[in-house]
């Protein structure tokens, strides 16, 4: 049995063990305003931070994007993906699938100049949640408002990410199963996808699609064979470091051509092809596709304000942790 395919089993079978409880009680305390009394420039001071990085790294939005997900995904938007290992803890931004994430620097910055003016107000998921949704409106996508209220967690475990991120290489199955186990729909599951209309990956995410898609040196039939032939030309077999665009000519710019690439069987990742392998999600993609930009991004801000409130902790529990990468 291959590494993926063990991974992808790990997944399914601690994808029962730990399905989330969406907990709409915390999920409803959220609101817009949540700081006007005690920080009302905060989402100035997030917004001014977060676009003098990406004024300078424009692929940083998509790292910020996917780094949202990462941390709701597990735990619920609490932060646990900001917390550094320790000695006797692996925390969740050591696992596997979150070793590829960038931007650490971006929160680092925003939460220092959050807490120059507020200290000890905002919590460490708020500014992120915040940083995504200015990241993605930073390359021409859409804004939303952003319920805020969210406190810190106070664990991170590396295990964790394992079980509950799905990875590139999931099926429609086992995609279904990750976002209905976060309270998320299928339609949901085809529209946060779209969040690769932006960004870069590294060849080995995808490689095995190319060359040896079975064990037996072969590719994936779901993938154009046009389109083989081009990443071939940019990823050899044991490529580790090449960066490609998900959305080629377009990874730092946020529109519906992510759809157009996946009907066209386009799709970087076999999560990606999967997405036609069900009815509600491949008409999604299908009517994108052929849209106007408008529709996805009502869609979009929707299901990033839903996501954004997965599992959250509120109220007295948690905390508001001073530096993000640390628990008080």
């Amino acid at each position: 049995m291959t590494i993926q395919k063990l991974i992808s089993v790990f997944f399914l079978q601690l994808l029962c063990v730990h399905v989330f409880l969406f907990d709409r009680t915390n999920a409803q305390s959220l609101r817009v305003g949540f700081y006007n009394g005690t920080c009302p420039s905060i989402e100035e001071i997030v917004k001014n931070t977060t676009a003098s990085f990406i004024s300078q790294a424009p692929l940083l939005a998509p790292a910020l994007l996917r780094m949202h997900f990462h941390d709701c995904f597990v735990r619920g938007c609490d932060g646990s993906v900001l917390i550094n290992s320790t000695t006797g803890n692996q925390a969740e931004k050591d696992a596997i699938p979150n070793q590829s994430l960038r931007g650490f620097e971006v929160i680092d910055a925003v939460k220092s100049a959050v807490e120059n003016i507020c200290p000890s107000i905002v919590s460490c998921a708020d500014i992120l949640a915040l940083v995504a949704r200015d990241a993605v409106t930073l390359l021409n996508g859409p804004s939303w408002q952003v319920p805020l209220g969210r406190r810190d967690g106070r664990v991170s475990i590396s295990s964790e990410a394992l079980a509950n991120l799905p990875p590139p290489f999931a099926n429609i199955t086992q995609l279904k199963a990750s976002f209905r186990s976060k309270g998320l729909s299928d339609k949901e599951l085809a529209i946060l996808s779209g969040g690769h209309t932006i960004g870069i990956s590294h060849c080995s995410s995808f490689s095995n699609r190319l060359y040896n898609f079975t064990g037996q040196g072969d590719t994936d039939p779901s993938l154009d064979p046009n389109y083989i032939v081009q990443l071939r030309q940019m990823c050899s077999p044991t490529d580790t470091t090449s960066n490609i665009e998900m959305d080629p000519g377009s990874a730092t710019t946020f529109d519906t051509s992510y759809y157009t690439l996946v009907r066209a069987r386009r799709g970087l990742f076999e999560a990606d092809a999967a997405l036609l392998n069900d009815n509600a999600t491949r008409n999604y993609v299908l009517r994108q596709a052929n849209s106007s930009v408008s529709n996805f991004f009502k869609d979009f801000a929707a299901s990033m304000v839903k996501m954004g409130k997965i599992g959250v902790t509120t109220g007295n529990r948690g905390e508001i942790r001073t530096i993000c990468s640390a628990i008080n």
